[in-house]
């Protein structure tokens, strides 16, 4: 009996969709997480990267790329809706422009700019929830210790430091980002 009634409280994708209010959330599992609005340093990078993918991916017609406030559905029952700071959807699986609410599928790519109130299993949870849901690449991005880790569909991890280049991969062949880009 308890049980049904805590599942009962969990929230929804569509809920959180209704909400009217101006905070920022994720959903983990049916549960609210408010995120604190990002700092100078997480915005700015966040931007560069933002605005490296999109030039490539509008120059060549790629898809779709989207900013922290774009909430994707990657799980249901309960439900789990994040907000990457910078994510991108190849053209064919972006859904038609008069859908409302969060996307209903994983991006292809998400990035995360680490804020100093993240912590290390939270971060964990985001990688392991856009992978599980079918993200091919994840990068986090650490601005305090100035390193970068793409995270591949395949359970790989790259660790890169300012002398590096993220690459695209799979999911963006032939871009190609130096680390010390992000962080400057």
């Amino acid at each position: 009996m308890a049980a049904a009634a805590q599942a009962s409280a969990l929230m929804t994708a569509e809920e959180l969709y209704a909400l009217d209010d101006d905070q920022r959330y994720d959903l983990i599992e049916g549960e609210l997480l408010q995120m604190s609005p990002a700092g100078r340093t997480h915005g700015k990078i966040g931007m560069r990267i933002g605005a490296r993918v999109n030039d490539f991916v509008e120059e060549r017609n790629l898809g779709e790329v989207y900013t922290a406030e774009t909430g994707f559905i990657l799980r249901r029952n309960p439900d789990t809706v994040l907000g990457p700071d910078v994510s991108f959807v190849y053209a064919e699986r972006v859904p038609p422009e008069d859908d409302e609410g969060f996307l209903n599928l994983a991006p292809d790519l998400a990035v995360e700019v680490v804020s100093p109130s993240n912590t290390v299993r939270e971060m964990t949870a985001k990688v392991v929830a856009y992978l599980d849901a079918g993200a091919k690449q994840v990068w986090i991005v650490e601005p305090r210790r100035r390193i970068v880790t793409v995270y591949a569909a395949d359970s790989t991890a790259r660790l890169l430091r300012e002398g590096d280049t993220i690459e695209g991969g799979d999911v963006l062949p032939g871009f190609a980002l130096p680390v010390a880009e992000i962080f400057r």
